[in-house]
């Protein structure tokens, strides 16, 4: 009973706080930090010993598995050669830097400082990306960070391992090496392995809760196997860590071919509520270990003085060295020709946030545990891993915000976003009604095919509709509907308090009205950091069109104060849409009227462009395509 007690108060503290820090948008992490650090002096709060079995193997392979299967794997090919750089030449540049610091400060042998270096070096992405987002980073950063969080992970625990090897004897270089290549390739071999196994077995599982459970059970089906595995003559073993990532970065890109759609629902609410228990309760178990370091350090014969000045002189050289590393590792690439033909140039300010958003989190806290209870100044160097990962999130987890403020970063832009969802909801919906077109149209009514039809294309003109400012009919049809379910629901509990009803037919209906709330196309209040400075165009416009290639010069309006037809006839429109050749002015889609579509059915002009303020993207009927 104290047990249980005990993890439903600690699970209590984990979701109050970080509700709190959401509501006055504070980094969780922080907060859970601090009031770890507060609880661990009340004489009252029980020990609470973070091990690195419960982290290795009971929290990485989870936390894990929910990034990698919500990680792209189009993204991660296309950004692979800077995820490469930072998850294995920064976790070695680091590892040596940091190492030849502490042999240099502390006296101790330098296998023993690489052993330090390689608990360091991997940022954790659970911090980093979770402010990144918050704070609106440009989608490369992120995308960038949670890559290489993924593979980290992985190259230094096997740092780790081989220098814990070498404080109590000699490794050569050709051990090092080997010990990589197994890792990497048995880690890789083995998560392939899972997914495939996986995969199949996923495709044959009719049951929504059982093919969530499968995926729960993932994380340990692929890690376990590869951290037992030992190679025959080598102190190596496949890396758990890629097994993990590999096996969910794969069965995420396979998800809507072996899986259901309410099935891929619950595994996504099911892994983002574990998630975040997992996450912030991390950071809260980090705080609560201070105490235990802090008196294990009168083990130590080094003075307070020096004990101090070493560990600020670890934080500083761990940020230094990824500031350093990030730079040229950036740009040097871009020297080659062929690089720099196909790969734009980042800024200096979005090269400069990836070397700030470095925070160290519960992997370095674990992995410093991983050290041999004999190795000298072993307290210290604890108390080291505790002071960069604390450090590195309060110094940079706060002034990320600042440095996005103030070297003006664009972030994601919401309207650009719904213009490519629309112009991607649009080729989806054209196939669809093709379909109807080729296969259905003679087999159901007209009442039928209309309502099939009206359903496409409602939810098209939708997401156009969200590149206006005003409240569309889209938006008012959510919140009405959404307000009629919510009466609906009222007069079904009143039913169910008279007890007249069949409890099982009562749920029915129930589920049948939470399904419809759950897929109402409800307005979105999405704020975007960036703030524009020109017309809102498609990012990457459809060079191929030869009609928008041709369509450049912008005609005078007809009539420039609103749509041609709706004016006449004394009717309202949505949003106005300028003909590229004519100058007619026709209201959208989302209008009653349709009369820019109807313009171009009768005069077979092609191209329109938006005429709303600050918005300039084009439209070809002809090739559906946006440019």
């Amino acid at each position: 009973m104290h047990t249980a007690l005990t993890l439903v108060t600690l699970l209590a503290i984990v979701v109050t706080v970080s509700a709190a820090a959401g509501r006055m948008k504070i980094s969780a992490p922080l907060v859970l930090i601090v009031v770890g650090i507060i609880g661990s002096y009340l004489e009252f709060v029980p020990d609470f010993e973070l091990t690195p079995e419960i982290v290795l193997i009971g929290l990485l392979p989870p936390l894990l598995y929910a990034a990698a299967i919500r990680t792209s794997l189009i993204d991660f090919q296309t950004y692979r050669r800077p995820i490469a750089l930072l998850s294995v030449g920064l976790v070695l540049f680091t590892t040596v830097g940091v190492g030849l610091v502490v042999w240099a400060l502390l006296d101790v042998k330098l296998a023993v400082g690489f052993a330090l270096g390689a608990v360091v070096a991997p940022p954790d992405a659970v911090a980093a990306t979770a402010i990144a987002r918050r704070v609106g980073l440009p989608r490369r950063v992120v995308t960038i960070l949670e890559g290489e969080s993924l593979v980290n992970d992985a190259t230094a625990i096997v740092t780790l391992r081989t220098s814990i090897a070498a404080i109590s004897g000699t490794v050569s270089v050709w051990q090092v090496g080997g010990g990589f290549l197994v890792s990497a390739i048995g880690g890789v071999a083995i998560g392939l392995a899972v997914a495939f196994v996986i995969g199949h077995i996923r495709r044959l599982i009719q049951d929504d809760v059982t093919d969530v459970a499968v995926s729960l059970l993932t994380p340990w089906i692929a890690y376990l196997p590869a951290e037992e595995i030992h190679i025959h003559g080598m102190d190596s073993q496949p890396s758990g860590v890629l097994a993990v990532v590999v096996a969910g970065v794969i069965l995420g890109h396979k998800s809507p071919r072996i899986q259901s759609a309410s099935s891929r629902l619950f595994e996504r609410t099911n892994w983002t509520t574990i998630s975040y228990v997992l996450e912030n309760a991390v950071f809260l178990l980090i705080g609560l270990q201070i105490r235990s370091i802090v008196d294990d350090l009168s083990n130590s014969e080094l003075s307070a003085t020096r004990i101090t000045w070493s560990c600020i002189a670890v934080l500083v050289t761990v940020i230094v060295l990824r500031i350093v590393w990030v730079f040229p590792a950036t740009y040097l690439p871009r020297m080659i020709p062929r690089i720099a033909e196909s790969e734009a140039r980042p800024t200096p300010q979005s090269a400069f946030l990836v070397a700030w958003t470095g925070m160290r989190g519960v992997v370095t806290l674990a992995a410093v545990f991983l050290l041999p209870e004999d190795t000298p100044e072993r307290e210290v160097l604890v108390l080291m891993a505790f002071v960069v990962t604390v450090g590195t999130l309060m110094i940079q987890g706060m002034t990320i915000p600042l440095f996005v403020r103030w070297l003006k970063v664009p972030g994601p832009d919401i309207q650009e976003d719904h213009l490519q969802e629309a112009t991607v909801l649009q080729s989806v919906t054209d196939a669809g009604m093709a379909y109807l077109d080729e296969e259905v149209d003679d087999s159901v009514s007209d009442a039928v095919m209309h309502r099939l039809r009206e359903r496409a294309i409602d939810r098209t003109n939708a997401v156009w509709e969200r590149l206006g400012g005003a409240e569309t009919p889209s938006a008012q049809y959510s919140r009405i509907r959404g307000e009629m379910i919510r009466r609906e629901r009222d007069e079904l509990l009143r039913i169910r308090k008279l007890g007249t009803v069949d409890q099982t037919v009562l749920a029915q209906v129930m589920n049948a009205l939470d399904v419809e709330e759950s897929i109402l196309d409800v307005a979105s209040q999405d704020e975007s950091t960036a703030d524009r400075e020109e017309d809102l165009r498609p990012s990457d416009p459809d060079a191929a069109c030869e009609h928008l290639a041709n369509a450049c010069a912008v005609p005078n309006p007809v009539t420039p104060t609103g749509c041609e037809e709706c004016l006449a006839e004394g009717a309202d429109w949505v949003h106005l849409r300028l003909c590229m050749d004519c100058g007619h002015v026709g209201c959208c889609d989302s209008s009653v009227g349709k009369h820019a579509t109807k313009h171009y059915e009768s005069a077979q002009h092609p191209v329109i462009r938006s005429f709303e303020p600050g918005e300039a993207w084009r439209w070809c009927y002809i090739d559906q395509a946006n440019g």
